[in-house]
Order: structure tokens, then C-alpha cells, then sequence
């Protein structure tokens, strides 16, 4: 019996956009709903809850119950970690359901969703639940008289409000910190791509997290994002998303109960090739792979390329070859390397910075336009710029597609500087085969990521976060447990 396509598979799923509050699937308050629709064909995939204060209230006071009488903060660590060890195993054995929703959802390419998406986000609830029984609190150096503790507790009522681009992998970088901390957490989805965040919340259940402890909270960012980012009685809130709207949550947290407010904010990444780069073919594959992958839809994307002017040339001409393989096709086809944008505000804006680098004279050299127009999708050619300078638009602002602005240098302390010179600071690379170039160079750029001879090639063992307008504090590693722990310290007087 032949495997169903990815095709027939979408035809025949049963999706659910009820929020999740309570351990139950729930309407919204007032009744509310949205369109779903995919970008890949723009078929409706569901009516999703439209969440707004009254559904945050009733989200969050579930979330604070379950805080208050400890069924999941009370836990025993290791019962906490055979559960999110669980929860993992749930994601892998349902791991074509959820990349599926992936797809269908946001646009990326299927092969991608199952091999980078789900593998990493239940690597990513795996992860903290075995850090769960590994940690250990302090004991201070104090005198005959004294002991003193400085211990770690759980914050309490967590809002975490998560993009579109890596809608399950961004709740993961969320979720398992904080529900591995002790926490009780709203999860609020982007309304452009909320469906696997539901489906999540449904096998936390499954596996063991108690009703409560984890609810997911559908709705537009003007309404259950304002409602969570005020509420009084969320203890923290931790955004990924646009520097703008990062900023007003930064705000509304300070309008309200001075909670703790940690974001990931957008990025305009460096990625410098010097001439003595020992490896230019490595340099070119890495370059063209990282800007395009997921559409160029990443925070991270190295959407800036300065190439020393004596090898811009040949490398130019290696990039130019390669573009074509990233051509957009059918997200649902395993082969497709490119897929969809995620919907038509993003195409609108992607193609105006397009128009916007040809205004301004930047020479375009691949892409440009719209593609697959007859499918029903949104779709965009990989783009590439070449003579673009610093002062361009498509060089300063995050675009969020599939676009490459191209400049060249002849002095590296130029280059780095340039590098520096935008109010992001989330990411960079330098390829050199002159290792203090190298490190002279990393410790200069101003970004809280910077690769050497590679791109984009971490783990979950180390943190990321942006310097400057790229947020504040650190997703992934143990440096995560700091945004939703609070210190404690006890200090015993001895007898």
C-alpha cells in the first residue's frame, strides 16, 4: 500500500482553532473568529478563536491557579521531567501531523517542517526536561554562625507571545524553560500561523503537563497580545517578533506591573567574506543557503553581505549559479527547497523593498519579481542585489524575505564597522583563514551570535539573543532558566 502524499494528507486533516484554556478546547468569549488560510494555495484551513481581555483573563486566571496550588510548581523535578520527556516523545510520534500544520500554515517547505521544525522544537522540550533534575542551587560562604541559600523559584504566570516564521519552535524556545522552571504559561500564537501551538497544547496535555499549566491563546496582536502585555497578573512576558512591537510590550509591561519583559527582536545580520576565506565555494553555499532558507523569513537571516573587493567577482558569479535551486515550488512536494511567504501583507512588503533597491540604484542581478502566480500562493523569486551601499534601505531595514543586498570592502575594520553601524545586533559571520582576524573581528562586531567559516551552525546548548535593538536577555541553553526564575536568598542564622 503506497504512502498517501502530503496532498491527500492535507485533504483529509482535522483541524481545530478553538484556544486552549484549561485543559480544554474553548470558543472565545465573545464568539469571535478568524479566517486561517494558507499561503501556500490560499485555501481556508480553519475558523480560529479570536481571543481578546476576557479570553487573556481566563487564560491567565487558570494559569494562576494552577501556579498557586502547586500541581505542576509543587511537582517533584523529576516527575517534571519525565513529563516534558514525554511530551517530546508525544511531538516525535505525531511528527508528520505537526509539520503538516506547519506547512499548511506559515509556508515553509515539508521536508524542512519535519527535519528542522519539529526535530528541533521537541530536541528543545527534551532538553530542559532532562536539565530539570541537573541544576542545583548555592550555598554562600558565610561565617560559623550562618548558612545562606540562594535558591531559584518558578516567577509564576508566564505570557510568552511568539512569531510566525518558526511558530513551533519559537513556543519551544518558551515552553520548555519555562514549564521546566515551574512555571504556569499563556502561550499566544501569531494569528497568522497559530495552528501548531494549538495541536502542542493538546499533547502537553496528553502527556502529563496538568490543565492549567500550559493554555494557548489564539487572537490579533492589537487585542489578546495588548490584553496579556497589561495584564496585572502575569508575572513575565517574553515576545519574539518585530523590534517595534517589542518595544510596546516593553511598555505596556511598565504601564502595568513592572513584569519582567524579555523579547527577541529583528536583526539585520553581517555576514563578512574576506579574501583569504578558506573556502570560497563553502562561503558561497552558505551565503545563498542561509538568506533563502525559510523564505528569508528569520531573524537571523544574514541579509547584509560584505565580500572583499578583490574576490567579489568570482564570488558573485558562484552566487548567481546557485540561486536558481532555490527557485520557490510547491511547499507540499518533498523536493521544494523555497516555499511560500507567509501572507499577502508580507509579499507587500517584501516586493516594495524590491522596488524601493531599484529606486535607488542598487543593480539587480537575480529575482525580483513574483512567482507561481497561477497556484493560488504567494511566492517570491530569490532576489539578489549587487552595488548596494550602506545608506540603502534593502541595507538598514529587516525586510523578512528573500532578498540579498551585496557590498563590497577592501579593509576589514571598514567592513566590521559598517557591520555595526545598524541598530540591530543579533547576528554576523566573518570567513577567514587568519584566525586573529578572526577573533579580532568577532569580539568587535556588536551581536550576540557571531559565526566564523560557517553560518547559522549552533545548538540548543548555547544562548541566543541579540545586543542593541535585537532584544534582550537569552532563548535557548541553560541561560534561558534567567528569564523565568527568580533568586532567592536565605540566609539562617545558626544557633
Amino acid at each position: 500500500m503506497s504512502t498517501p502524499s502530503w496532498h491527500e494528507r492535507a485533504a483529509k486533516l482535522a483541524i481545530d482553532g478553538r484556544a486552549f484554556i484549561d485543559g480544554f478546547r474553548v470558543d472565545a468569549r465573545s464568539g469571535a473568529r478568524f479566517d486561517c488560510l494558507s499561503p501556500i494555495d490560499g485555501r481556508r484551513l480553519a475558523e480560529v478563536a479570536r481571543g481578546d481581555g476576557q479570553d487573556a483573563d481566563a487564560a491567565v486566571a487558570s494559569a494562576r491557579r494552577a501556579f498557586e496550588d502547586g500541581r505542576w510548581s509543587g511537582m517533584a523535578p523529576g516527575a517534571r521531567k519525565r513529563v516534558l520527556v514525554r511530551f517530546a516523545d508525544l511531538m516525535l510520534a505525531h511528527r508528520d501531523e505537526l509539520a503538516l500544520l506547519e506547512t499548511l500554515d506559515m509556508g515553509k517547505p515539508i521536508r524542512y517542517s519535519l527535519s528542522v521544525d519539529v526535530q528541533l522544537a521537541q530536541n528543545c522540550i527534551r532538553w530542559y526536561g532532562e536539565a530539570i533534575d541537573k541544576i542545583y542551587d548555592q550555598v554562600a560562604p558565610t561565617g560559623a554562625d550562618s548558612l545562606a541559600l540562594v535558591t531559584r523559584e518558578p516567577v509564576g504566570v508566564v505570557a510568552a507571545v511568539i512569531p510566525w516564521n518558526y511558530p513551533m519552535l519559537m513556543a519551544a524556545w518558551k515552553i520548555g524553560p519555562a514549564l521546566a522552571a515551574g512555571n504556569s504559561l499563556v502561550l499566544k500564537p501569531s494569528e497568522k500561523a497559530p495552528l501548531s501551538c494549538l495541536r502542542l497544547a493538546e499533547l502537553a496535555l496528553e502527556a502529563g503537563v496538568p490543565p492549567g499549566v500550559f493554555n494557548v491563546l489564539p487572537g490579533y496582536g492589537n487585542e489578546a497580545d495588548s490584553a496579556l502585555g497589561l495584564h496585572l497578573d502575569v508575572d513575565c512576558i517574553a515576545f519574539t517578533g518585530s523590534t517595534r512591537v517589542g518595544k510596546q510590550i516593553m511598555q505596556m509591561a511598565g504601564q502595568s506591573n513592572l513584569k519582567r519583559a524579555w523579547t527577541e527582536l529583528g536583526g539585520k545580520s553581517a555576514n563578512i567574506v574576506c579574501a583569504d576565506c578558506p573556502d570560497l565555494d563553502a562561503a558561497v553555499e552558505s551565503a545563498i543557503g542561509s538568506i533563502y532558507f525559510n523564505q528569508g523569513e528569520s531573524c537571523n537571516a544574514p541579509s547584509r553581505l560584505f565580500v572583499e573587493a578583490s574576490i567579489k567577482d568570482a564570488f558573485l558569479e558562484k552566487a548567481l549559479a546557485l540561486v536558481p535551486r532555490y527557485a520557490p515550488g510547491d511547499p507540499l512536494d518533498e523536493e521544494t527547497v523555497m516555499g511560500a511567504i507567509v501572507d499577502p501583507v508580507q509579499m507587500k512588503t517584501v516586493l516594495g523593498y524590491i522596488e524601493d533597491g531599484k529606486a535607488a540604484g542598487a543593480r539587480l542581478r537575480a529575482g525580483g519579481r513574483a512567482a507561481r502566480q497561477d497556484s493560488g500562493g504567494l511566492y517570491i523569486e530569490p532576489t539578489l542585489f549587487d552595488g548596494v551601499e550602506p545608506a540603502m534601505r534593502i541595507a538598514r531595514e529587516e525586510i523578512f524575505g528573500p532578498v540579498l543586498s551585496v557590498l563590497s570592502f577592501t579593509d576589514i575594520e571598514e567592513a566590521v564597522r559598517q557591520a555595526n553601524a545598524t541598530p540591530y545586533g543579533l547576528a554576523a559571520a566573518v570567513w577567514t583563514a587568519d584566525m586573529s582576524k578572526a577573533i579580532r573581528s568577532a569580539r568587535a562586531l556588536r551581536a550576540g551570535t557571531v559565526h566564523v567559516n560557517q553560518y547559522d551552525n549552533d545548538d540548543i546548548t548555547v544562548p541566543f539573543g541579540g545586543y542593541k535593538q535585537s532584544g534582550n536577555g537569552r532563548d535557548k541553553s541553560l541561560h534561558a532558566f534567567d528569564k523565568y526564575t527568580e533568586l532567592k536568598t536565605t540566609w539562617i542564622q545558626v544557633g
